[in-house]
């Protein structure tokens, strides 16, 4: 359900046209563990998605929780794998250009970023969107997936 609400919403930002992409998005690695840059062309938007989502869902969010969201396990040849947090530059720039197009605002109370009510309103029409498609009531009036039956 996570992954469709992502993808629907950053297929949303992609047609609407109004997020700022920087120009390094193609050079860029997204963390430190990570030895190639992502191989979607459009990993920015799925990373807005995402990061819209996780502030939806949460009072306040900042870059370091983000950075933890992010972060992969670092191959080490043959040590132990740990975990590294991802680049807080890629989360940062992905914040402000939210901003931007005032999906989210930056809380001066408690500190980090909060979702607007514009922010809300888009997530919400999404989530539900996706919703109805994902799921029906069955012949028992529960909630059935219509990929997966076997989940619910």
């Amino acid at each position: 359900m996570a992954n469709m609400l992502t993808g629907a919403y950053a297929a949303f930002l992609k047609r609407q046209g109004k997020l700022p992409v920087p120009g390094w998005v193609d050079t860029v690695k997204t963390g430190p563990a990570k030895e190639m840059p992502p191989q979607d062309i459009d990993w920015f938007y799925v990373r807005a998605a995402s990061i819209a989502r996780h502030v939806y869902l949460r009072k306040t969010v900042g870059v370091g929780r983000l950075r933890r969201v992010h972060g992969s396990a670092k191959n080490r040849g043959n040590r132990p794998s740990h975990h590294v947090d991802a680049s807080g530059s890629v989360d940062r720039k992905v914040l402000q250009s939210l901003e931007k197009i005032q999906i989210v605002e930056k809380d001066e109370d408690k500190g980090g970023r909060r979702i607007t009510q514009q922010g809300q309103r888009d997530l919400d029409r999404k989530f539900c969107s996706c919703h109805s498609q994902c799921f029906y009531l069955g012949p028992s009036l529960t909630l059935v997936n219509r990929y997966r039956p076997d989940r619910c």
